[in-house]
């Protein structure tokens, strides 16, 4: 009998492998994603079953609402769009250079949102600035609040910000917090959650895991958006989490983590409005957008004449699928003497990679910055495999010594500016749900150059002739953390 019931278990472990592989080679187009997945079933064929489904499949669990997700969009979208032409605040082929045209005309295209000028932009570099900036506006808000994180850890300045939320929900702002559920467990379980739940400020954990679909999503999608909207007329987006990066993570030996963070009003506040409200629709069904603070926002500009150009490009449940990547691959094309890159995590895709060597190839001045050490182990290794390629390429590689660099930013000929929440890696680019900003602004792209600029100062060249010279054993170690980067 155990004979028995062990052969029908082995058969029936081949068969639901067999099933995997199939579904593997016909999801997975790219032959090295295949290889890796049939490696990791070969070798632990009972872990790597459960190992794929959570890691392998697709976030399931919202692919019946993809229809209503997408004619959700499309009225968000619109609404914004007839708004923008009424109030006559787009302008339409604004540029006499015809390449940089067609960087932001993508991007509309692909997500039925229009860039917008008129804006103000004002770049923080110092988390205590910034979070003294955010109190000051948040004490002045008066109908609503809306914020959305990948981390909060209470602490420091956090909770100085965290007071000022409770108060303007105690004289009647109405306060929306959406924040991932894995990445934000910390405020989940501390005493600030339900301070703010009293009060009446709402909270929901986003792409949250539960028994019930632990088996049939891919738990490992995160909500990677960080942002800060007041009153729906000032928006504050970057790379930062709600965390005081004094206190945290103070103990590593990484250090202070390096942040940047736009503070913006204008019309392209109400763009990153519908954004936010979209994302909350989709978790909770609920419509919370305000068409009267939309409104109001392009009244009060629509006889400003501030001449700069912003696009924002936004992912999550397959709207707008692989713009992120498009926008980057075009813009790096676009570039014609200088391309600066700053980013933590350094897994390109194939032809991202292809697109910034072939930069440098053809005479841009090549630029990517990156922190010395990095937070996690997988990434510290197999970012190492891309830099004999980039290097060979002329690409100069320069490692940050004090801190941590988180900023997520990039500058196209000192003209267009890149920034927000997408790392150069596989799970910024395909899976995790982002937001970025293409800016077109002098004074804007000066500050962010000087910041950029100063990052190097403060880096370690990597040298193309050391580099190949290192030991064996580290390139044995980046090969091997390189098979996972479709996972990393």
């Amino acid at each position: 009998m155990i004979n028995i019931l062990n052969l029908i278990l082995l058969y029936s472990n081949i068969i639901l492998l067999i099933f995997i592989i199939i579904r593997i080679f016909i999801k997975y187009k790219d032959i090295k994603s295949y290889i890796l997945w049939y490696l990791i079933l070969y070798v632990f064929p009972k872990i790597g079953i459960i190992f794929y489904f959570i890691f392998g499949e697709i976030y399931s669990k919202t692919q019946y609402k993809s229809k209503q997700a997408k004619k959700i969009w499309f009225r968000y979208s619109e609404l914004l769009k007839k708004l923008q032409i009424y109030y006559k605040l787009y302008i339409k082929n604004i540029y006499v250079n015809k390449k940089i045209e067609t960087l932001f005309q993508l991007c509309e295209n692909k997500q039925n949102l229009l860039s917008m000028t008129n804006n103000s932009i004002k770049l923080f570099n110092s988390s205590f600035k910034l979070f003294t900036s955010l109190i000051n506006d948040i004490q002045s808000a008066k109908y609503s609040i809306h914020i959305v994180f990948y981390i909060w850890i209470p602490g420091g300045l956090v909770n100085k910000f965290s007071e000022s939320i409770i108060i303007a929900a105690k004289r009647g702002v109405k306060c929306y917090i959406m924040l991932d559920f894995i990445g934000s467990k910390n405020f989940f379980y501390s005493s600030w959650y339900h301070l703010m739940l009293r009060v009446g400020v709402f909270i929901i954990k986003s792409l949250n895991i539960t028994i019930f679909n632990f088996f049939y999503s891919r738990i490992d999608l995160r909500q990677h958006k960080k942002i800060i909207l007041i009153d729906n007329r000032i928006v504050y987006v970057g790379s930062m989490n709600m965390v005081d990066s004094t206190n945290f993570k103070k103990n590593t030996k990484i250090g202070k983590w390096i942040d940047l963070m736009i503070r913006i009003t204008g019309p392209i506040v109400n763009t990153i409005s519908i954004i936010y409200s979209y994302d909350w629709e989709i978790e909770t069904g609920q419509n919370i957008l305000s068409i009267n603070q939309l409104k109001n926002n392009l009244v009060k500009y629509q006889n400003k004449n501030n001449i700069n150009r912003i696009q924002v490009i936004f992912s999550g449940l397959k709207l707008s699928k692989k713009i992120i990547h498009n926008s980057l691959i075009t813009a790096i094309f676009l570039a014609k003497k200088s391309l600066i890159i700053t980013t933590p995590y350094l897994i390109p895709s194939k032809n991202l990679l292809s697109a910034i060597c072939i930069a440098s190839e053809r005479g841009v001045d090549v630029k990517i910055i990156i922190p010395k050490y990095n937070d996690s182990i997988f990434i510290y290794w197999a970012s190492k495999f891309f830099f004999y390629k980039l290097l060979k390429s002329g690409v100069n590689i320069y490692q940050l010594k004090t801190g941590f660099l988180h900023t997520k930013s990039i500058i196209i000929d000192k003209k267009i500016s890149f920034i927000g929440t997408v790392n150069l890696d596989i799970r910024s680019i395909y899976l995790n749900f982002e937001i970025n900003l293409i800016i077109d602004d002098i004074i804007f792209n000066k500050s962010l150059l000087y910041i950029q600029n100063k990052y190097i100062l403060k880096s370690q060249k990597l040298e193309y002739n050391l580099w190949i010279k290192r030991p064996y054993w580290q390139k044995i170690i980046e090969k091997l953390f390189f098979l996972f980067k479709f996972i990393l």
